[in-house]
C-alpha cells in the first residue's frame, strides 16, 4: 500500500513515548509499504534526525513547528471555538502540502497521528486512520489540580473544547486507533482498534537474573520525564512513602548494605534533586539510551497512580529482565498477572513490600525476569504490533 502519514511531530531522536512508537512502527511498515510523511520539525530537531526518517519514507516534508506560547495563540484560544492545543498545531503550509500530495500521488489511505493534526487534513475520499496516543482531554485535566486558581475556570473551558474536538475527531475517523483496552472503553466507538505500544528487542535484550541478582549494589530505578505532574507525584510518594521503610527493612541484611534508589529523568525539581544522599542517587545524565540504564538497575519500581496508554519504562524494563514492581494502573491492558510477570501493589506499603520480597528471594527474582521477558516476546514486539496495525489498514481500504 502507499500510505501517507500526518503527525504532529517529527519521529526523531527518540526522546519521548511518541516519537519510540511511530519511528518503530514505521520502520516496520516500510518492508511492505511505501511510506510518505508530512510533520511538524520542532527547533532542536536537525537535517540529521530528517535524513534518519527518510530512510523509512520515499518522501519526507516538514513544517518548523510555530511557537506554542504567543499573545496570538492565546488571544484565539480565548475567542474561538479552538482549544489553545488545536491552534498550536494548525498550518496552513501543513494543509497545502497534503492536497498538493493527494493530487499528484495516489494513496491508499491517510494514517493521522494525534487528533491535534487532524484539522489540516483536506476533504479527501481516502480512508483516514486516527491514531491516539492518550485521550488527551484528560491528561490536561489533571494540570487544573495543580493551577492557579486565576487560571483554572480558563482552563476548564479549554478542556471542554479539546474534549469536543477530539470526540469530533474520533467520528470522523474511518478507523480510531487506541494504545490500550482503557483507552477504547472511552473512545464510545465499538470498532476501535487496539495497537499497543511495543518494545525494541534487539535493543532490549534479556540479561541473565542470576547475574543480576549476585549484583553488590542493587539499584531500584524509577525513570521518567519530570515536566509530566504524574512523574513528580510519583517520585514524591517514593521518596516519602516508600524508600524510608525500604531502608528500614534492608539495614538489618549486610548484604543489602549497598542497596540505592536511582531517580533518573530530565527536568527533576530542586526540591526532589535536594534527596540525594548515600541511598539516593538523582541523575539528570543517565544515558539517552535507556537500554544502558536497565543494565545497571535491579528492579523498577513505579508506582502510577494516573495515566493512559501503555508505560514504555514497565515494557523495556520486562524486555530486559528487571523486575517491574507497580500499581494495577501499571500493568492495566498488558496482560502481565501479579506474582508472575510482575509484583502489583495497591499501597505505598504493599510495594514496600513487594520490592523487599525481590532483594531477598532469588528465584523469585529469577522467575519474574524470565516470565515477564517471555511475555513481552509473545505479545509487544514491534513485529507484532505492526501487524495489527496492517490488519487495520487492510479492513479501512475495504470499507
Amino acid at each position: 500500500m502507499r500510505i501517507l502519514i500526518v503527525s504532529s511531530f517529527l519521529p526523531f531522536p527518540l526522546h519521548s513515548g511518541g516519537h519510540v512508537r511511530l519511528y518503530n512502527l514505521m520502520e516496520q511498515l516500510s518492508h511492505k509499504h511505501a511510506l510518505t510523511l508530512v510533520c511538524e520539525k520542532r527547533d532542536f530537531q536537525t537535517k540529521e534526525d530528517i535524513a534518519e526518517v527518510k530512510k523509512l519514507c520515499e518522501e519526507v516534508y516538514v513544517v518548523d513547528r510555530k511557537k506554542q506560547w504567543s499573545i496570538k495563540n492565546i488571544a484565539k484560544a480565548g475567542f474561538s471555538p479552538y482549544p489553545f492545543l488545536l491552534i498550536g498545531h494548525t498550518s496552513l503550509a501543513m494543509k497545502q502540502i497534503i492536497v498538493d500530495l493527494l493530487r499528484k500521488k495516489t494513496f491508499n489511505l491517510l494514517h493521522v497521528e494525534t487528533f491535534y493534526a487532524f484539522q489540516n487534513l483536506p476533504k479527501t475520499y481516502l480512508p483516514v486512520i486516527l491514531a491516539e496516543h492518550n485521550i488527551e482531554y484528560q491528561v490536561y485535566k489533571k494540570y487544573v489540580d495543580v493551577a492557579p486558581l486565576l487560571l483554572r475556570p480558563l482552563l476548564l473551558v479549554d478542556i471542554q473544547k479539546i474534549k469536543y474536538w477530539e470526540k469530533k475527531f474520533w467520528q470522523k475517523a474511518t478507523t480510531l486507533v487506541a494504545v490500550s483496552e482503557a483507552d477504547k472503553s472511552q473512545m464510545n466507538r465499538p470498532d476501535v482498534v487496539v495497537v499497543p505500544n511495543g518494545v525494541n528487542l534487539k535493543n532490549f535484550k534479556f540479561q541473565i537474573s542470576n547475574t543480576k541478582f549476585k549484583m553488590k549494589e542493587k539499584r531500584i530505578l524509577f525513570m521518567g520525564d519530570f515536566k509530566w505532574l504524574q512523574n513528580r507525584e510519583a517520585a514524591n510518594v517514593i521518596l516519602d512513602k516508600i524508600w524510608p521503610k525500604v531502608q528500614s527493612l534492608v539495614s538489618s541484611h549486610q548484604s543489602l548494605a549497598y542497596t540505592k534508589l536511582w531517580i533518573v529523568g530530565k527536568h527533576i525539581p530542586e526540591g526532589i534533586k535536594s534527596q540525594q544522599g548515600k541511598s539516593i542517587i538523582i541523575d539528570e545524565h543517565a544515558p539517552d539510551a535507556t537500554e544502558k540504564i536497565y543494565q545497571k538497575s535491579f528492579a523498577l519500581l513505579a508506582p502510577i497512580q494516573v495515566g493512559g496508554g501503555t508505560s514504555y519504562k514497565i515494557l523495556e524494563s520486562m524486555a530486559s529482565g528487571v523486575p517491574v514492581v507497580t500499581t494495577e494502573l501499571g500493568v492495566a491492558g498488558l496482560g502481565a498477572k501479579d506474582g508472575v510477570e510482575a509484583l502489583v501493589g495497591k499501597t505505598p506499603e504493599d510495594l514496600t513490600r513487594l520490592v523487599f520480597s525481590l532483594l531477598e528471594d532469588e528465584k523469585k527474582y529469577e522467575h519474574i525476569a524470565a516470565q515477564a521477558r517471555l511475555l513481552i516476546e509473545r505479545k509487544y514486539s514491534w513485529e507484532h504490533i505492526s501487524g495489527i496495525l496492517e490488519k487495520a489498514y487492510e479492513e479501512a481500504v475495504t470499507l
